[in-house]
């Protein structure tokens, strides 16, 4: 991707001493005079004083809870107090508890229904507990209001304290998960403020992002924000707001008996700040009302589940998405895209999608093609080649429309009069192209422009996905203030880029207004979700097959429509590490289809960078290299050793494609990512929370990456377990209880172990997912001790829209083995089993591992289907014995994957 921003610079203090001894001098005055941002306790009297009950009562239907709350005193700092406020509070599954708190008197800004549809009614029974009055003693009056479910674990107790606050607690184990009390809560115009507090000492906490972080877990601290602002930032940024918003976060909570975890949205678009001090989080937001809502969980992968249950399941990606990408900023012409893709065929390394950046375009307008350097004639020949080699075409779009008289695309904009408008006219902006609209993706108008533009693009060149960037929204010039507007200059500066910055710097400003006078003040943060929501559902309308889409911008529901790249990295040691954090962020935030630029975007990598970060990329979701037109060229070819390594890492990939295709099943059904966090499959283990530099893929395959230059070990951490090297099934490490290992990892080596109890579907290495699709499946069992392991693989054409859905063309085979005594066996159960027999898949050999070396001689094995049908192949048994374990391969099968099946093999 592309990003005209440098680096951030901050501002230099002068090295006079005068200057010096003025400045402090300056901004003691400043603490004295100026209320700050952050707002300590003892300070927050001079920005609210909170509100107090007036009434509670409960919906006759005992579904709910409502409180009406006054305001105490008023303040002026960041504008007048709201009044009056409607708290309400509901249970909408067992495991989910919502409540809203807003204006009671005026409407105010929330995300349409239609956007991200929300319940308003629970059909789930509720009963107000009786109220717990204070001792006459007690200074203040004070009593507790309950609403709880009997089905669920959490309970809400509303405090009638003065001011008024919230808990909510859970029955099983008597924690709090949020407390209000000891905060005060405010409720302006533009400026919201609520905070909880945290046990600091057992609570940790994931997500709020977008961010580049160096830890996967949040750090405290009381004077950075985790500010959300979509903002064309290079992720090259630490600690800074970039292109998405994302305001959930999972607190995983240890304790001597057990632990529990959770998860907690505020659904609200507007720009915040959030604070994290480790003993409490805070939230100041600048408009919109409080929606929040508390998952249950009690394992961290079902609040995801939870959560995305809410805000939507991530739509299913084509199997060819998960093949390698590759891409530049910069390329020429078609002959040098061509050469590429010759480049790596020549190298024998696999290539699945070809994509180009907005070179392609005639003067960096959409929908166009330069007719010197990207000709129609030969862009056509170039995609049927590509096709006819099993391999796809990718392209970018941004959502800058060029002003220009001549351009279809504009002139059919203008008359659907679809663009987002300031003052009553179109809202003119700059980038690539020069000056541009932007589409309003808010107008229902919108949909049919944009489906139509690609609809007349696709008749022209038969791309297979879409790219968008860019749509923060993007905007190389920054528009003035309209005078005296809080919208574009509110009272409360949350702090863009880190530094304070107008929310309306190189972007579209806040007073601009979208259809239904909704102000870009409000919708900012929604124009990626909404741009890839448009073109998901043109993508479907014109192709008719499942639709591809990357997209920069996110928010909350995003992964519904389209995956994500961490966008404009650099070349570095550092962001090579910082990729592991935030991929494991977006499949908490719901969009599991996620990867980084391979090798870096800007800067120059080198030869050992591109070959260590191609041996992590590999197992990125979303494995694509990229890079910027200004560095050199790093396709993965270029360098012999690079071109080795990337041979066999991505023919581990490829064999391991049938798993990542069922992990993304898996995300389609119930929302748990692809690539995981150790503590996922391990919560028992709180050694895993603190772990940034290895990753799960599934519940059992862990990636342990080298990170820094001039490495050749790796201190991973194994929980307890047998683990098996997936390269070489002799090389194994057995773990008692969670500890880290040092593992040799020599420049042509990265470390992927499986652990026991797993099973693996797996096909042959290719060049394409096509060709992969075509060879025999292999079945990995790697035994646990407890005697069980599991596993399973979805199969489909891999482009039907809908995944798994009901009378669909799609098989489901589970698998189940392990050792009873002197036999070990694999069995199969098969729903749908007429899709995978009508594409003639076979499984042709079963590998045994984990098997213990005190076994006795194999004494032969024996197979039989569910129908009682032979099956064909003359079956060659054999085993080795290396380290602990014994290794049993039976191959030359040709056992139907669709058929129901067990072999065993006898001792």
């Amino acid at each position: 991707m592309k990003n005209k921003n440098k680096p951030l610079s901050y501002p230099q203090l002068h090295h006079q001493n005068h200057t010096l001894f003025l400045f402090f001098f300056f901004c003691i005055l400043l603490c004295y005079l100026v209320p700050s941002n952050g707002i300590e306790e003892n300070e927050a009297a001079s920005v609210g004083y909170g509100y107090r009950i007036g009434s509670v009562s409960v919906d006759p239907s005992g579904k709910s809870l409502t409180a009406y709350l006054v305001l105490i005193n008023g303040s002026t700092i960041f504008g007048h107090d709201i009044q009056n406020l409607n708290f309400i509070a509901s249970f909408e599954t067992k495991d989910r508890l919502r409540i809203q708190i807003t204006e009671s008197d005026h409407k105010r800004w929330e995300i349409p229904q239609n956007i991200i549809p929300r319940q308003t009614h629970s059909p789930h029974p509720h009963r107000t507990l009786p109220e717990t009055k204070s001792s006459p003693s007690q200074s203040k009056t004070t009593s507790s209001y309950f609403l709880s479910d009997p089905t669920s674990d959490l309970i809400l107790s509303l405090h009638n304290t003065t001011p008024f606050s919230f808990s909510i607690t859970r029955k099983s184990t008597k924690s709090v998960i949020f407390d209000t009390s000891s905060t005060l809560f405010i409720f302006k115009d533009q400026y919201i403020q609520l905070s909880s507090s945290l046990p600091k000492l057992t609570s940790s906490l994931y997500g709020i992002g977008e961010h580049t972080k160096r830890s996967f877990k949040l750090v405290p601290s009381d004077t950075q924000t985790l500010t959300l602002w979509n903002a064309d930032i290079g992720s090259a940024n630490l600690d800074v707001n970039l292109y998405g918003s994302h305001p959930f976060y999972l607190d995983v909570r240890s304790s001597s008996t057990s632990i529990q975890s959770h998860g907690v949205l505020l659904l609200n678009s507007n720009g915040m700040d959030v604070i994290y001090s480790g003993d409490k989080i805070t939230y100041k937001v600048i408009g919109g009302v409080v929606d929040l809502y508390f998952f249950a969980g009690p394992l961290p992968e079902l609040v995801i589940e939870q959560y995305t249950e809410l805000i939507g399941r991530p739509t299913p990606m084509p199997y060819w998405s998960f093949g390698f990408h590759q891409c530049r900023y910069g390329y020429k012409n078609v002959a040098d895209v061509e050469g590429v893709v010759a480049g790596y065929a020549k190298a024998r390394i696999p290539l699945e999608v070809m994509w180009t950046d907005i070179d392609y375009m005639d003067a960096f307008k959409d929908f166009t093609l330069d007719p010197i350097n990207f000709p129609l004639d030969l862009m056509k020949k170039f995609v049927n080649t590509l096709h006819q080699n099993g391999q796809k075409y990718v392209l970018i779009l941004d959502p800058g429309i060029s002003v220009n008289e001549t351009y279809g695309t504009y002139i059919r904009g203008m008359q659907a009069d679809v663009f987002i408008k300031r003052d009553g006219v179109p809202y003119l902006g700059k980038v690539w192209p020069g000056q541009v609209y932007f589409p309003d993706f808010l107008n229902p108008a919108s949909e049919v422009f944009w489906g139509g533009e690609i609809r007349i693009f696709q008749d022209m060149l038969p791309f297979d996905g879409l790219w968008l960037d860019m749509n923060e929204i993007s905007n190389f010039i920054t528009s003035p203030p309209t005078p005296s507007s809080t919208l574009d200059d509110p009272p409360y500066k949350i702090n863009n880029a880190g530094v304070l910055r107008p929310i309306n710097n190189n972007t579209v400003p806040a007073t601009s207004l979208h259809w239904g006078n909704i102000t870009e003040y409000n919708a900012h943060n929604l124009y990626g979700l909404l741009e890839s929501k448009a073109t998901n559902a043109a993508l479907i309308n014109v192709t008719g097959k499942r639709p591809f889409i990357l997209t920069r911008s996110t928010f909350v529901t995003s992964g519904k429509y389209t995956a994500h790249w961490t966008g404009d990295n650099a070349a570095t040691w550092n962001d090579l590490a910082y990729t592991i954090p935030a991929i494991l962020n977006f499949g908490l935030f719901g969009i599991p289809m996620v990867g980084a630029d391979i090798c870096g975007f800007s800067g120059n990598t080198t030869e050992e960078l591109c070959g260590r970060w191609i041996q992590l990329g590999a197992f990125y979701p979303f494995a694509r290299d990229h890079s910027s037109k200004d560095t050199i060229r790093q396709e993965l070819y270029l360098w012999d050793s690079v071109a080795a390594i990337s041979r066999k890492v991505l023919g581990l990939r490829y064999q391991l494609l049938p798993y990542f295709y069922t992990l993304m099943y898996e995300a389609h059904i119930k929302g748990t990512p692809i690539a995981r966090p150790l503590f996922f499959s391990f919560p028992q283990d709180i050694k895993t929370y603190e772990i940034n530099t290895q990753f799960l893929i599934g519940k059992g395959v862990l990636v342990s990456p080298v990170l820094t230059s001039g490495a050749v070990s790796v201190d991973a951490y194994f929980p307890a377990g047998n683990w098996f090297d997936l390269f070489n099934y002799s090389n194994s490490l057995s773990v008692n209880s969670g500890k880290y290992v040092k593992l040799d990892a020599p420049f042509d080596h990265i470390n992927v172990h499986v652990r026991e109890g797993n099973i693996l579907a797996m096909q042959g290495e290719a060049l394409t997912t096509q060709a992969a699709r075509k060879t025999a499946f292999q079945l990995l069992v790697v035994v646990s001790k407890s005697g069980n392991s599991s596993g399973e693989v979805f199969l489909d054409d891999g482009e039907e829209v809908e995944m798994g859905g009901k009378g669909g063309k799609w098989s489901l085979v589970r698998f189940y083995g392990g050792r009873i005594g002197n036999k070990v066996s694999v069995s199969s159960q098969v729903v749908n089993g007429g899709f995978a027999l009508s594409q003639k898949w076979i499984i042709g050999k079963v590998t045994f591992i984990g098997l213990e070396k005190k076994v006795k001689r194999l004494k032969g094995f024996e197979v039989e289907t569910t129908d009682g049908t032979n099956f064909n192949g003359n079956p060659v048994i054999k085993e080795s014995r290396s380290g602990n374990f014994l290794i049993v391969e039976v191959s030359k099968l040709s056992l139907p994957i669709g058929k129901e099946f067990k072999l065993q093999v006898n001792f």
